[in-house]
Formats: C-alpha cells, sequence, structure tokens
C-alpha cells in the first residue's frame, strides 16, 4: 500500500508555516519533541517515544563459531521491521527503500563506530563467540524514525545483560541466573543520531520532522555523536547541496541534543536499576496512575476502632471446628470404616439394627393377630392386657366363648372315660 499523497493545498500551507518559522505541533525550529524511555521486565528490551513515534528494541545473544580471519571478536547483527501497525504505507516481509536505509544507517552509528568491545564477547578463540543481535520494531510512525530507532537500540544495549560462561577442558557452560549473575556488555561511548530537514534547497532548516514535514523537506541530514562531540557517522539524502557553514552549525545542534539525550538515558537506567531492587519493574509499573488502564488502585480507608475487643469475643463464642476423624467417621450406607480412632462399621449402628428387628417382630404379631381374629380363633391375653380389652362385636365373642367351653368340657369328658377303661 502506498502513502497517502499530500494535496497542493496542504504542502503550500506547511511550506509557508516554515517560512514563518511556525510548526504544526507548536515547537520552535530547533525544538525537539518529548522524548521517554521505558524499559521492559527482561533485560535488553527498551521501549522509546518522541512525540506519537513509539518504537521498540529487543537484545539477544547466543552462542556462535567466528570469522575465521578474526577468531577473537564476536558479532553484532541490527535488524530493523517495519510492520503495517506502525502505518499503512508499509508492507509486510517486503523490503522498501526506507527500510535499507534505516538499516545501513543505523549499523554505521552503532556497529561501525565501535562503540561495544567485540573482543569481549570472545569465549574461546576460534571456537565459540558471542553474537549480540538487536531487533528494532517500529510500533508508530510519526516521522523521524532513524533517531527513535538509534535511541532505543543505544539504551537496549546498555540494559542488556549477556549469561556468564565457565570453561573447563572443553566443556562451555552456560550458567543460568540462578547460578551466576549475568554480565553487562562493556560500552565505550552511546553514538545517538540527529536529523535535520531542509526546506526550500537548503535555505530553511528543522530539527526533528515530524511526518508531514518529512514529505515536503528537500533532504535530510543525518548525524550520530556521542556526548564527547565526536562525529561517528554523517550521511545526506536528497540530492541537496549543503554549505561547510550549514554543516558545522548542524554539528553544533546536535551535540546539545545528543548531551541530553545521554543524560536522559543514564537515567532511566537508574530509575530502572532502583526498580528492580524494590522489586518493581516492568511494563505494568510504567503505566500512568489514575486511569482506565492503570493496573492500580487508592487504598480505601476503613476504621479500625475496639476491633481488638471485638475478636476477643468473638474467638470465645466461635466453636471448635470439627476434626477430621469425625468427619470421617459419618456413617454411610454401604461404606465401611476402618482406621485408628474410628469405629468400625458398614454405615449401620447396632442400636438401628436392634430397633428395626423389634419393629419387624411387632409388624409380624399384629398380623397373626388379625388374622386369627378374622378366623375366629381364640387370643390368649394376659391379666394386665384384659383390663385394656374392648370388645368391639359381642355376639360374635359370646358365640366363640361358648364353643371353646363346649370343646373344652367334651375334652375333659373323653378324658374321664379313657382313665376309667384303664
Amino acid at each position: 500500500m502506498k502513502e497517502t499523497p499530500l494535496s497542493n493545498c496542504e504542502r503550500d500551507f506547511l511550506l509557508k508555516a516554515i517560512e514563518e518559522k511556525k510548526r504544526l505541533d507548536g515547537r520552535q525550529t530547533y525544538d525537539y519533541r518529548k522524548t521517554k524511555i521505558v524499559f521492559g521486565t527482561d533485560f535488553g528490551c527498551c521501549f522509546v517515544e518522541l512525540g506519537k513515534t513509539r518504537v521498540m528494541a529487543q537484545v539477544s545473544c547466543e552462542l556462535v563459531a567466528p570469522k575465521e580471519n578474526r577468531p577473537n571478536e564476536g558479532f553484532m547483527l541490527f535488524n530493523i521491521e517495519l510492520s503495517p501497525m506502525a502505518s499503512p504505507a508499509f508492507e509486510q516481509g517486503r523490503q522498501s527503500e526506507l527500510l535499507v536505509k534505516l538499516n545501513r544507517q543505523l549499523e554505521r552509528c552503532l556497529r561501525n563506530s565501535k562503540c561495544i568491545d567485540i573482543e569481549s564477547l570472545c569465549v574461546v578463540s576460534g571456537e565459540k563467540v558471542w553474537q549480540i543481535r538487536v531487533d528494532v520494531h517500529m510500533l508508530n510512525h510519526d516521522g523521524n524514525l532513524m533517531d527513535t530507532a538509534s535511541i532505543a537500540a543505544i539504551a537496549a544495549l546498555c540494559h542488556f545483560k549477556r549469561p556468564d560462561v565457565g570453561i573447563q577442558g572443553d566443556e562451555v557452560t552456560v550458567y543460568s541466573p540462578e547460578e551466576r549473575d549475568f554480565i553487562p556488555l562493556s560500552i565505550y561511548h552511546l553514538p545517538i543520531s540527529v536529523s535535520f530537514a531542509f526546506f526550500q534547497k537548503g535555505t530553511y532548516l528543522l530539527v526533528d520532522p515530524c511526518e508531514r514535514e518529512e514529505r515536503v523537506m528537500d533532504g535530510l541530514l543525518m548525524i550520530a555523536m556521542n556526548k564527547h562531540r565526536e562525529i561517528c557517522s554523517i550521511q545526506s539524502s536528497g540530492g541537496i547541496m549543503l554549505l561547510k557553514e550549514q554543516v558545522m552549525r548542524c554539528s553544533k545542534i546536535a551535540s546539545v541534543k545528543v548531551s541530553e539525550i545521554t543524560e536522559l538515558i543514564s537515567k532511566a537506567l537508574e530509575n530502572d536499576k532502583t526498580a528492580r531492587k524494590a522489586g518493581r519493574c516492568g511494563f505494568a509499573e510504567s503505566m500512568p496512575q489514575q486511569r482506565i488502564t492503570a493496573l492500580k488502585k487508592d487504598e480505601t480507608a476503613v476504621e479500625m476502632t475496639d476491633v481488638s475487643e471485638k475478636a476477643t469475643d468473638i474467638i470465645q463464642k466461635a466453636e471448635a471446628p470439627p476434626s477430621t476423624i469425625q468427619q470421617l467417621a459419618t456413617p454411610v450406607p454401604g461404606v465401611g470404616l476402618v482406621g485408628h480412632g474410628v469405629q468400625n462399621s458398614w454405615g449401620i449402628d447396632e442400636d438401628e439394627q436392634d430397633e428395626k428387628e423389634v419393629s419387624s417382630s411387632d409388624e409380624v404379631k399384629m398380623e397373626m393377630e388379625q388374622k386369627q381374629v378374622e378366623q375366629g380363633d381364640v387370643v390368649e391375653l394376659s391379666d394386665s392386657e384384659e383390663e385394656d380389652v374392648v370388645i368391639l362385636h359381642p355376639e360374635t365373642a359370646d358365640r366363640n366363648y361358648k364353643n371353646t367351653s363346649s370343646s373344652s368340657h367334651q375334652k375333659g369328658s373323653a378324658g374321664s372315660k379313657k382313665k376309667l377303661r384303664k
């Protein structure tokens, strides 16, 4: 996807504002946008905001074999990624002229300036060296990507720490952070890039151009310098001819801006160091307070009057919790409980079993008595039970009594006859 072209009205308005020494965001000609540096949770992770331009840099390392002609030197690799998330003009997986230009300028600024001691990355001469890789991701594009990328890359390298290595014979052991502390990189100086935009064939000059100003500029000058006023690299683009006085003027402005940014990086590193000692680090701690996206909230005040007296009353009234043995000893039908301090049972107590047997025998007796009453049989009662008997049908009772008396009389006569015969 290509960039949305500016209309002639917008172009004329921007050029006229630059002639009047006015800018869209209210800055002066030599003013730099507000810069913010935040470090992530891992070592070597850095977020840099330059106005609305936002960049993330991540440093990683691995052990590789060195070059044959330089067996005692490590490697430094730089990679810039322009994702469509930063701007719709960027395409995924396709190298553009801007991407190639940014990669070359970043390599000249950091690797060719020899700001890092590459020989300190050697582990075993000719066999193992450290390869340091710096990945720079563009998160939002609002102009001056080169300056933002250089700040993020050098700040991430200052924040990065590599694992410690032990050598025993031919074996190389990489220690974890629990075993040995990580070792920071040896950095000599901090080269930082400062960009200058020229308009109307070099007549007007602006520092830190934004995205719309970059569209109408005639040429761009990028100067990489450290706080010692040593120029690490310089590159111009756009096809304009600059005078010696213009280059010297830009270098003086760059020296002031580089010293300010270097102090900002050192302060950010100190703040991160103190935050890590206190146990507060990472992206969550960098979020501003009093916002919806903040992960913290204010503490609510609670009255704590007469809490000790109430607590003692509650503790005295509270009952002791049941023990685990009592909880395990609850009878469950069909389940046996065997253990120390637990009564062996299968979920049925003996008292309950006796009550069930007694109730079942009483029911059987009641059924037998009802059957005998229906069939007309005699039921023998004790003296105590006779007092409680109530005759519901006297006629049937008299008949039954007569029948029983006659039968008993016949049996008695038959017995006497037998005795006489004998």
